[in-house]
């Protein structure tokens, strides 16, 4: 049994992971907590989630909940998120981070600060789309040059963060495997006259609507054929899910900075 908080427990995710946290046999829920301000403060987590009393509040303070936490999972926003490896750094706490968004300066900051800390960071946390991580690179490889890639990904109308935090995971995986440069070659819009494709490009396109929970398909386009793979997310537990099975699996681990290729064994 391990004892977790969940941060932004009125969110969207982080109402679902406290919500398969407190029905999960091998997790203890023991805090939680929301940004100062914020309208759910102080009430029972229990009845945020509709599960009834369970004399966990709402706190607005990581510190307050630190102590009796084994693992932290964050799924908040890139200011949230550091403030909160920075205190389960500080306090020797194990983290599991679904927040996107971050700049090259953040990851660095968030590398340095698991040497003291297991951490497992991952753009997406479902077992479908890590299984796509660990394909995809063998994919391109195999086709080469002479196909196109495109990625279309496609998010519900809330979603801060274009590209999603997926689809520059893909891109960089495609084009590491082609020995491209991905700054170099990447394309996030097309509009007006803007002569024939580059070989090498990468198209990476975004589509906002609605509620969708998460969709991405990844395009090789070659002569006479195309391959098309596509993942689509119908819940949001299936985000939960794999969250729950990374702080079960980095509990305990050493010191470092993992993704859900590890706590998956597909590297």
């Amino acid at each position: 049994m391990i004892n977790v908080t969940v941060a932004g427990v009125a969110g969207r995710m982080g109402s679902r992971i406290a919500s398969l946290c407190i029905e999960h046999p091998d997790i203890n829920l023991v805090g939680a907590f929301e940004r100062k301000g914020h309208e759910r403060i102080g009430e029972d987590v229990g009845l945020l989630l509709g599960k009834g009393v369970l004399n966990i509040p709402v706190v607005d303070d990581i510190q307050s909940v630190i102590d009796n936490t084994d693992v932290i999972i964050d799924f908040t926003s890139v200011g949230s998120t550091l403030h909160n490896i920075r205190v389960a750094s500080e306090a020797k706490k194990a983290m599991v981070i679904g927040t996107t968004g971050f700049s090259k300066e953040d990851l660095k900051e968030i590398t340095a600060l698991s040497r003291s800390i297991p951490c497992v960071m991952a753009p997406n946390m479902s077992v479908g789309v890590n299984l796509l991580f660990r394909i995809l690179g063998d994919i391109a490889k195999v086709l080469g040059d002479d196909y196109d890639v495109e990625i279309i990904e496609a998010h519900h109308r809330m979603k801060k963060d274009a590209p999603s935090g997926t689809a520059l995971k893909i891109a960089d995986i495609i084009a590491t495997a082609l020995g491209r440069n991905l700054e170099e070659v990447a394309v996030y819009a097309r509009k007006g006259l803007i002569g024939e494709r580059e070989r090498k490009e990468i198209g990476i396109q975004t589509i906002r609507a609605g509620d969708i929970v998460g969709e991405h398909t990844v395009l090789f386009g070659g002569l006479g054929e195309r391959i098309e793979i596509i993942h689509r997310a119908s819940s949001r537990d299936t985000f939960a899910r794999g969250a729950i099975r990374a702080a079960l699996w980095v509990y305990g681990k050493e010191p470092g900075l993992y993704d859900m290729l590890d706590v998956l064994e597909l590297k």
